[in-house]
């Protein structure tokens, strides 16, 4: 379903609930506005001073009518003022016009159903009491006829802010989303073609070789970093793929254990979440024949951990060190779930939640 059709179904399902209540209202204080003389049917006493002579029609055709001139003049002010529309401001000056309008519209139609009960003898109360009340109910028909449709608007409007606020929440973490993800793709590409160009200066014969992989796996980067997800299976065939690239530029001095328990395959992460692990402790260590570097890589239940000996560099990092701080960032804004990075018996660890 397009965003189109389902914004045109959350905007029938407004106008739905906007008609129901009316509805309701409309139904509830016709029965209010009569209640005297709905009370006054129940006098066992025989002694109805203030309705003589009515009957239950009477009473029945004055709610029905009550009922359709609310529901008019509900219309009425919908129409003319928008006061259930998604759009438009409701001023001072328009809630005071409505206010006069509704009152001259209900006291139009009291007059017009006088009229039908003397012409064309509809049943109607004709006690002498119940006309003195005729302008009291209209005043007061009048305020809850403008009071429901204003306080309806007030509800709108605050929904509305809401809905924009969440909009705008839901804006600013894909924006904050996609500006990681743009770090991330030229921090890897600038490591890579680091070590390509010292693969041309020292070893020409396996640039090209080098080269060929690389453009598979930034082809992967390219279309899978597009994605907020990928299952391990996938992230584990990239990282295979990159664990190529280095080892032809370190040899045997960089080393993998990898394991993974059956099932994890299927777990969700973010796109370059163990490269990123795997860079890092690339970066951040010495590899050399007298200091050679394992990485251990282990998918156990819900978590994925990465792990190595600490032996830093002789020479600092050049490094802006983003990312570990971007995939904490990527967890939390997708999942609301920590990395946990920490130091023990001079390993260094980082586990990461599985989806």
């Amino acid at each position: 379903m397009s965003i189109f059709a389902t914004m045109d179904m959350k905007w029938i399902n407004r106008i739905d609930r906007y008609v129901v209540a009316l509805g309701v209202i409309s139904l509830v204080v016709a029965f209010l506005t009569h209640f005297p003389e709905l009370i006054s049917l129940f006098d066992r006493s025989g002694q109805n001073d203030l309705f003589p002579g009515m009957h239950w029609a009477d009473v029945a055709n004055e709610i029905l009518f009550t009922f359709i001139a609310l529901l008019l003049l509900f219309v009425l002010n919908t129409v003319l003022f928008k006061f259930g529309w998604s759009t438009g401001y409701i001023t001072w000056w328009k809630l005071l016009l409505s206010f006069v309008l509704t009152w001259i519209a209900s006291n139009l139609l009291g007059q017009g159903f006088v009229f039908l009960h003397h012409r064309f003898d509809i049943p109607a109360i004709d006690a002498m009491v119940h006309h003195y009340l005729h302008p009291l109910r209209d005043f007061i028909i009048t305020c809850i006829v403008v009071g429901s449709c204003y306080m309806s608007y007030l509800l709108r409007r605050s929904q509305l802010v809401l809905l924009e606020n969440q909009q705008l929440r839901t804006e600013n973490l894909v924006n904050q989303y996609e500006a990681l993800k743009s770090q991330l793709n030229p921090h890897m590409l600038f490591n890579s073609l680091n070590t390509l160009r010292s693969l041309i200066r020292e070893t020409p014969d396996k640039a090209q070789d080098y080269l060929q992989e690389l453009s598979r796996v930034l082809r992967y980067t390219l279309q899978e970093n597009e994605s907020q997800c990928v299952t391990l299976g996938e992230e584990m065939e990239f990282v295979r793929a990159y664990i190529f690239l280095l080892k032809m530029r370190y040899e045997d001095n960089l080393s993998f254990d990898i394991r993974a328990d059956a099932g994890t395959e299927s777990s969700q992460l973010p796109p370059m979440s163990v490269q990123l692990l795997i860079e890092n402790a690339v970066k951040h260590n010495e590899i050399s024949n007298r200091h050679p570097l394992t990485i251990y890589i282990q998918a156990e239940g819900n978590c994925l951990t990465v792990r190595n000996s600490l032996q830093p560099k002789l020479t600092a990092s050049t490094g802006t060190r983003i990312g570990l701080a971007n995939l904490a960032k990527r967890y939390q804004l997708l999942f609301k779930q920590e990395i946990v990075v920490r130091e023990e018996n001079d390993t260094f660890i980082v586990t990461i939640p599985l989806i």
